[in-house]
């Protein structure tokens, strides 16, 4: 029996995060970075998924989106992954699973942690030492955040805050991603997203469960232990 697509909230932010099996490589040559982004830009269009920043790992990919309904987010990921990975094992002349298991996500609270999280997806190739600049790796978004490259991805509202012309936008933009993420920030964001927790303060969390109905679990595996009487 085929799983459940997973419920998202129209409006809200999410950062998605996807790994291939095993940590092995899902993309080897330029074409499958440029093919995969090709099926994201098609796939966000037909789901109504609005793509605000994404950067493209060797073995894992992580994207921040903003979807406009509760199945458009899951029905993106799902054709893409499906899509990506038969074009792999076609091309390369192999078998099996390309993808570790199902994505995992985040809601991410606006104006406190969303640039955060840009931040924290645009710097993985700085942090993972591939090159010392943001602007030096090609497989991510920051050439449209931060330098104003044409795209088809959409700025986020936070995003827009940051001045009244694309220019000071850029300019504003460049000097956030300057300044290091706090280590507490990166673990925040790493954290829930291996538990597809949301980014955000508590009360914010208890709002959403309480409006929506949802409930988001735990940020580590089992319950909480209990207090000996």
């Amino acid at each position: 029996m085929p799983r459940r697509a997973r419920m998202y909230l129209p409006g809200y932010a999410y950062h998605v995060v996807q790994r291939g099996n095993n940590r092995e490589n899902c993309f080897i040559s330029a074409d499958d970075y440029q093919l995969y982004l090709d099926l994201w830009r098609r796939c966000a269009k037909r789901y109504k998924v609005n793509v605000h920043a994404y950067c493209l790992m060797t073995n894992h990919i992580h994207f921040l989106v903003t979807p406009a309904n509760e199945t458009g987010l899951s029905n993106t990921m799902k054709v893409v992954g499906s899509r990506y990975a038969f074009y792999i094992n076609r091309r390369y002349e192999r078998t099996g699973t390309l993808w570790e298991g199902r994505h995992r996500s985040s809601l991410v609270q606006s104006a406190q942690y969303l640039l955060s999280c840009y931040r924290y997806i645009e710097l993985n190739p700085v942090r993972a030492r591939i090159v010392r600049y943001p602007e030096e790796y090609k497989w991510s978004s920051y050439g449209y955040n931060g330098l104003g490259s044409p795209s088809w991805l959409m700025h986020h509202p936070d995003y827009l805050h940051l001045g009244t012309t694309a220019s000071e936008r850029c300019k504003n933009y460049r000097a956030l991603i300057s300044q290091k993420l706090d280590t507490s920030e990166i673990q925040m964001i790493r954290k829930a997203a291996h538990y597809n927790q949301p980014v955000a303060e508590r009360a914010f969390r208890q709002q959403i469960e309480k409006t929506y109905g949802v409930k988001f679990g735990y940020m580590n595996r089992g319950r909480p232990k209990q207090k000996a009487s």
